[in-house]
């Protein structure tokens, strides 16, 4: 049976990382067949979900900052079944994670039969005009859903979507977040104060929340998930895409760069002083980031770490590299092997 067998996987690396003896995991595996024998499935105990999340996170191949993977703060909300219940267990994930800015790696997982149909729990709006889109490309198809359910946003660059919630065999439900629960940051440069004229802001968490979490053969299709930003994400790819925000040109132009010719370099110039601009803000607002260049350092440290553990690293290079300035960094230089281990994080069908 092919649930017993990760399961037995997962609870014999499990059991041995947490230092527990080979007939504490014997006795769990045979609980555990007994179970799959009488209901077709069985449950974590909140401390093999808890590990199995922070193991999640260290499996996960695209992820930089896996060097912090034991601090992840794990909320087991599995016993909530409906969208109200599960909607005030997301504003709790949003409020201790963001923690006035102090940003703490936070997972919430829920019962299998919920899904969360954002991306991210705090995502600004597209909106498809004659003119173009206003706010953010990459959320037109949520944007348009929120408003065939009922939802009426404010059409500015940067408006919060709601949370849409759906439980298994039910219609999706939204709601607001509430104001209070959302820090964002302006976007300013210490040396061009031309760059508030922009008008840029950006939230300070990314909460995964459209991933689904494997541990043990067992699946959760909601267990929204985050770190904190690492510059270039904003900076590099949300500002700075064609089919995101694309802001290069105007911050080129701000800047009084010659844009007529790519060999004048002036999308290098002006993604890095989009970057310095980014970098700067969130610590002058007290807000966790980290640059590219400290987020390598880490990942170095990480891949020594498992190296010592005894552990085989895996990772996909084409995520782990940097954006901005990849060779300078030793992850530019060397090969990963991108085999997928579970525990893992893994995408799904998009339901809308």
């Amino acid at each position: 049976m092919r649930m017993y067998d990760e399961a037995r996987e997962f609870i014999a690396k499990c059991y041995h990382e947490l230092g527990k003896s080979a007939e504490d995991a014997q006795d769990r595996l045979t609980a555990i067949q007994e179970s799959l024998m009488r209901r077709a499935t069985y449950e974590l105990t909140y401390e093999e979900l808890e590990h199995g999340a922070r193991m999640a996170w260290r499996n996960s191949n695209r992820c930089i900052g896996r060097l912090f993977w034991k601090s992840l703060n794990v909320f087991d909300e599995r016993s909530l079944s409906t969208p109200e219940k599960v909607v005030n267990a997301l504003y709790r994930h949003i409020e201790f994670a963001t923690n006035e800015g102090k940003i703490r790696p936070t997972i919430t997982v829920l019962n299998p039969k919920v899904r969360i149909l954002n991306h991210q729990l705090l995502r600004y709006a597209g909106y498809e005009t004659e003119r173009g889109v206003i706010g953010d490309p990459h959320s037109i198809a949520i944007t348009r859903l929120c408003e065939e359910l009922g939802w009426r946003g404010k059409r500015t660059p940067f408006d919060v979507l709601p949370l849409v919630v759906q439980i298994e065999g039910e219609q999706p439900v939204w709601f607001s977040i509430p104001d209070d629960l959302v820090l964002e940051v302006d976007i300013h440069h210490p040396d061009y104060p031309q760059f508030e004229g922009l008008g840029l802001k950006w939230y300070t968490v990314p909460m995964i929340s459209d991933m689904a979490l494997e541990i043990g053969g067992l699946r959760f299709a909601a267990a929204p998930f985050n770190g904190w930003y690492m510059e270039t994400e904003i900076g590099a790819r949300n500002f700075a895409d064609l089919n995101r925000y694309n802001m290069l040109p105007k911050v080129a132009s701000l800047l009084g760069l010659d844009i007529k010719s790519d060999a004048s370099l002036w999308k290098d110039r002006a993604l890095i002083e989009l970057n310095i601009a980014v970098l700067q803000s969130f610590k002058e607002r007290g807000v966790t980031i980290v640059d590219h260049h400290t987020a390598a350092k880490q990942f170095e440290r990480f891949e020594q770490i498992e190296m010592d553990e005894g552990r085989e690293l895996t990772g996909d290079w084409t995520w782990l590299i940097p954006p901005v300035s990849p060779a300078t960094t030793h992850i530019f230089h060397r090969y990963y092997d991108d085999t997928v281990v579970k525990p893992n994080y893994f995408r799904q069908e998009n339901l809308y």
